[in-house]
């Protein structure tokens, strides 16, 4: 189902109470400020992200798009400004795509070892209407504690590459866990604390 948002457009620096301003722009195309519904606007980026393509409808006139970037009210901490990226039929885009871990490792439940995510998305190049909205990665293939999942193992699916990324990059690795030895006290050498302090005095005295 192809997510949709409606759109007017406005001249710069309007205001419009209720309407959040935003911009759309492309490769071959110029700057075109618009007004989206903010509340419209959230529900559709909390599913889409930055890597899904959404129909936009400026005033009848429809145009696919990614969100490309958003601006917060650094107090209210809510979306302020958004701009939006109009893709041209047939041009591929560059975006980065989330990582989802999923399945179970056995160095994690049998082992005792920890996790450990280095990577948490992925920049890729892809026709727009093969973008994933997210990229699976299973843990299971970390087996032992010298395992790790490299970006050249993920499945990136059809007509999605790697772009500007080097395939043997970990993403995901196993640590075997560090028990700390609380049960003997530290033992502070005091003999060397002395000379210490005495080698100090002597330094003062000469100087």
């Amino acid at each position: 189902m192809t997510l949709q948002l409606n759109a007017t457009k406005r001249a710069v620096g309007d205001k419009v109470a209720g309407m959040m301003p935003a911009v759309m722009y492309g490769k071959h195309a110029g700057s075109t400020p618009i007004f989206l519904n903010p509340i419209a606007f959230l529900k559709v980026y909390k599913e889409a992200g930055e890597s899904t393509v959404v129909s936009l409808d400026v005033e009848g006139k429809k145009e696919n798009v990614l969100i490309h970037d958003i601006q917060f009210d650094p107090v209210k901490s809510h979306i302020v400004h958004a701009d939006l990226y109009v893709i041209e039929k047939g041009q591929k885009v560059h975006v980065n795509i989330p990582l989802q871990f999923i399945g179970e490792s056995f160095a994690i439940k049998n082992l005792g070892a920890n996790l450990i995510k280095v990577l948490h998305e992925v920049y890729v190049s892809a026709d727009p209407s093969v973008l994933p909205s997210h990229i699976e990665v299973d843990i299971t293939a970390l087996a032992d504690l010298n395992s790790n999942i490299l970006v050249k193992d993920l499945i990136l699916g059809k007509g999605v590459e790697l772009y500007h990324m080097n395939e043997l990059d970990v993403v995901a690795s196993v640590i075997a866990q560090v028990e700390e030895d609380l049960s003997a006290p530290a033992v502070v050498d005091m003999s060397t604390i002395e000379v210490e302090k005495k080698g100090k005095k002597e330094e003062e005295v000469v100087a």
